[in-house]
């Protein structure tokens, strides 16, 4: 016996389900979610076939809280009915926010900061380990005071240290043991124009009584002697005193570079330009030049700063040379081909520190100081010369203008503009 309730009629006749007794649906019942909304205004009749009207939904909190307008066949409300319309206070479909460039810049700016502060803290603790400080100038006895500015003592060493037997012969060093004073140099650094004074070897000096690096012992005057044998003598510590002895000059700094430092730090800037002023050659150094503008390699600019016997007054057109080639080196060292590349800042910078010995004083912002002012001069930013000479001592040595000495050390102390002359 089925359970459904029996209707009127048969299984084809007008109803809307299964135990249906009437020809109309039963009315939904009332509930607090679903229930017929009252204020939607009035709804077509239906036909007594098809979809019977739908309910209004609400959550319960009110009768028009919310109503989802699907018997008005609309997406989003359109009043005209025509179509979706786009929602209050959002993007069409498929468009994007327009992007916030102050924002954007903001950031870019942080981090392209960032990196930078990053590079350079990282360079500067790398160039300040390469640093050889082992130069102690606490060693000196009997200094004099210090005075204006900062001078430094710039030599050049014939150091052939770290060289194969093939680079020696290639850039006509020999191979003589130890290391000797090349060049020697003076640059002072002040508010008043810098000024580099250049020392020819050969100058007659006293070499003073002075406390023994190695022993620590106070050893006797040596009396007169070439200003370079202080250095054969004792190093950079018996250099230091005996220049600072017959300058009455107190030297703050000291570097120093040899042979195959100065070869490689050419080589790596990519050569320097010289006007060379007169065509000259000379066997023992390697040089042959013709005159005129030429850019030189490190064998070259070696060999240029080398010669002294293809001159008439060698010692000292030597030490014009030398200080007209270090200033365009400096120069050109420093300029933004060379820092903002860092394919030839860092080879640069790791075949100088590589080979430069220096004070234990001395810090990175010393050295580029020395650099800045060496391309200073070169600017026209100051004065290069060399030590004023009166002659030739009885020994033979180039002896100094010892007046005139005497003025220059005390426009130094002073940090005034230099006014004397040298040869």
């Amino acid at each position: 016996m089925s359970d459904w309730p029996q209707g009127s009629g048969n299984n084809g006749g007008e109803r809307y389900g299964r135990g249906s007794a009437g020809a109309q649906p039963e009315g939904a019942r009332v509930m607090r979610q679903v229930q017929r909304g009252s204020g939607a205004g009035p709804r077509p009749s239906a036909p007594s076939r098809g979809v019977p009207p739908q309910p209004t939904y609400t959550d319960g909190y009110g009768e028009d809280a919310y109503d989802n307008g699907y018997n008005t066949g609309q997406v989003y409300g359109s009043p005209g009915g025509g179509g979706p319309q786009e929602p209050p206070g959002g993007h069409g479909r498929g468009q994007r926010p327009a992007p916030n460039w102050r924002k954007r810049i903001k950031w870019t700016a942080i981090t392209v900061v960032t990196v930078l502060l990053v590079v350079s803290v990282g360079t500067y603790f790398w160039a300040d380990s390469k640093l050889k400080r082992e130069v102690d100038l606490s060693k000196v006895i009997d200094r004099p005071d210090t005075g204006e500015g900062t001078n430094y003592l710039i030599v050049g060493s014939d150091s052939r240290e770290g060289m194969s037997a093939e680079e020696k012969k290639k850039l006509h060093t020999g191979s003589a043991e130890g290391k000797r004073t090349d060049s020697m140099m003076i640059l002072h650094v002040g508010d008043n124009g810098n000024t580099m004074i250049s020392l020819p070897r050969d100058s007659n000096v006293t070499i003073p009584e002075f406390k023994g690096s190695e022993s620590g012992k106070i050893r006797a005057a040596m009396g007169a002697n070439k200003l370079n044998a202080a250095y054969a003598i004792d190093g950079p510590t018996l250099l230091v005193r005996t220049v600072e002895f017959n300058t009455g000059l107190h030297i703050d700094h000291y570097a120093e570079i040899g042979f195959a430092g100065f070869a490689k730090i050419v080589d790596a800037v990519g050569g320097v330009e010289m006007d060379i002023p007169k065509a000259f050659k000379d066997t023992k150094s390697g040089a042959d030049f013709q005159a005129g503008k030429q850019t030189l390699d490190g064998q070259e600019a070696l060999a240029f700063v080398r010669t002294r016997y293809a001159f008439a007054a060698s010692d000292l057109d030597r030490t014009k040379n030398q200080q007209k080639f270090l200033a365009a080196l400096a120069s050109q060292t420093a300029t933004p081909s060379t820092v903002l590349n860092p394919f030839k800042l860092y080879p640069t910078m790791g075949a100088g520190l590589d080979t430069l010995t220096v004070d234990k004083d001395m810090s990175l912002w010393n050295l580029a100081s020395m650099f800045w002012a060496m391309k200073g001069i070169t600017g026209g930013d100051g004065k290069s010369m060399n030590m004023p000479i009166s002659g030739n001592a009885a020994n033979g040595n180039l002896q100094w203008d010892t007046a005139k000495v005497k003025t220059l050390v005390s426009q130094l102390k002073n940090d005034e503009t230099v006014t004397v002359s040298g040869n």
